[in-house]
């Protein structure tokens, strides 16, 4: 690791929900274990969505923007996580250990009504903390 804790970097396509949620759950699951950040190959915006599911769990993602991988400097990074079920995953350069969760989008079906969608993002939220539990306990300890 390229320093006492490791820097973890989750990736999806557009930095938007999966990669978000992700970010602020590890932050908040790895208690300051490890640097957490987020990225993506189209960066957007934070969906809404995102937003409200994680403030039904004291997490605040209105602060956060939509990053590009590009942004991030690889000598920084020891592990990558990519989020992407149906899409194709952001590219990562860099020696790095490498994750893959694959996670369906919840942003991208058809438009539904607002109890679908907050639906569809607690349950990627809710995997997305299975997984992050799983890999505290796993790689953190």
């Amino acid at each position: 690791m390229s320093e006492s804790k490791p820097s973890i970097l989750f990736l999806c396509v557009a930095n938007s929900a999966r990669s978000q949620m992700a970010e602020g759950l590890g932050r908040a699951i790895f208690g300051g274990r490890a640097h957490v950040q987020s990225a993506g190959s189209q960066p957007s915006h934070v969906n809404p969505y995102a937003i409200d599911v994680m403030k039904e769990q004291g997490i605040d993602l209105t602060s956060h923007t939509s990053k590009s991988v590009d942004t991030i400097d690889p000598s920084g990074v020891d592990i990558v996580v990519t989020l992407c079920a149906e899409e194709v995953c952001p590219v990562f350069l860099g020696k790095v250990k490498r994750f893959h969760w694959p996670i369906p989008d919840p942003a991208s079906a058809e438009p539904r009504s607002r109890d679908e969608m907050l639906t569809r993002f607690r349950t990627a939220r809710d995997t997305i903390r299975g997984m992050l539990e799983r890999f505290a306990s796993e790689e953190l300890e």
